[in-house]
């Protein structure tokens, strides 16, 4: 086994976090099939832990209490106080020591290395060895904050809008952090540019054929030969969409299209559109609408 393998099999994941932090989960994306990122909010009593170094990179958002926080970071103690609306970075293979006294309620993310060097890649237009986050104890930023909190709230739903409206948050919010948050040497923005009339014509009968099921983001840029970012900069460029606007604009004008024939029930409109279930598709259509899918149907 190879010196960076040795290291690799030292790391702990996201799961393994409560043998050494224990605390009271309050909701987790667990089996809701996310790719590259998982969410789980914990209520921590006041504590002294010393945390191995995790294989992914992870953002704890303050959701509840207000503590003074200690952390060692690379042999460096910093002290402050954390409290809702701030967060806090870690980056992927760091070794750290906390400490704080009073009772707290945090949102954690994880994303996992995959990821962030793939959007990392993607972003740079080139290769990437590795990704380090900077250390952050309490920051506070309305964009994190933000994309935290629909994230969390996803989770807690039990992935209500589907699992790729959380991949692409998590993209979102990998560009945003990198952006933001990373030690880059190549600017990160370049000329937007377009798809051309065959891809959008890929793309869109690739949408209409998997409708029913589900598709991922990664899915798709793998289909259109480029990185996810690329993919959502190119198609907003052209159409004026994301990629998830996309599919959610042409699953809800198939349901509508099924909808006025009155055969398929509510349930099997749903299924055939894509959507999780009846509820996801109910929420959907009467955000764009405002009507539920019944409503439409009776005013036909």
């Amino acid at each position: 086994m190879t010196n960076a393998n040795l290291v690799e099999s030292s790391l702990i994941s996201p799961e393994d976090l409560p043998r050494y932090v224990p605390g009271k989960v309050l909701s987790s994306s667990k089996g809701l099939d996310w790719k590259g990122m998982s969410q789980c909010t914990y209520a921590y009593a006041g504590q002294d832990v010393e945390l191995p170094p995790m294989d992914s990179f992870m953002i704890v958002q303050y959701r509840d209490g207000i503590t003074p926080m200690d952390r060692q970071f690379d042999g460096k103690w910093t002290r402050t106080k954390c409290a809702p609306g701030h967060f806090s970075l870690l980056s992927r293979g760091a070794d750290t020591h906390w400490n704080w006294s009073d009772d707290l309620v945090v949102s954690h993310i994880y994303l996992d290395n995959g990821l962030l060097r793939r959007v990392a890649q993607d972003v740079h237009d080139t290769n990437v060895d590795q990704v380090v986050l900077d250390d952050v104890l309490q920051g506070s930023d309305p964009i994190i904050g933000h994309i935290v909190d629909q994230l969390t709230a996803e989770a807690a739903n039990c992935g209500s809008a589907g699992a790729m409206y959380a991949e692409a948050l998590s993209v979102q919010l990998a560009v945003y952090l990198l952006r933001h948050y990373a030690d880059v040497r190549q600017p990160l923005h370049k000329p937007a540019g377009y798809l051309s009339t065959k891809d959008l014509t890929c793309l869109n009968e690739y949408i209409d054929a998997h409708m029913h099921e589900t598709i991922t983001l990664e899915q798709i840029a793998d289909l259109m030969g480029m990185g996810a970012w690329t993919l959502n900069r190119y198609l907003r460029a052209s159409t004026g969409q994301s990629v998830y606007g996309l599919v959610q604009h042409k699953r809800l004008a198939h349901a509508k299209a099924l909808l006025k024939t009155r055969d398929p029930s509510l349930k099997q409109v749903a299924a055939d559109c894509g959507f999780s279930d009846q509820a996801h598709m109910t929420r959907a259509f009467k955000k764009a609408t405002g009507l539920t899918p019944g409503q439409f149907r009776a005013s036909l």
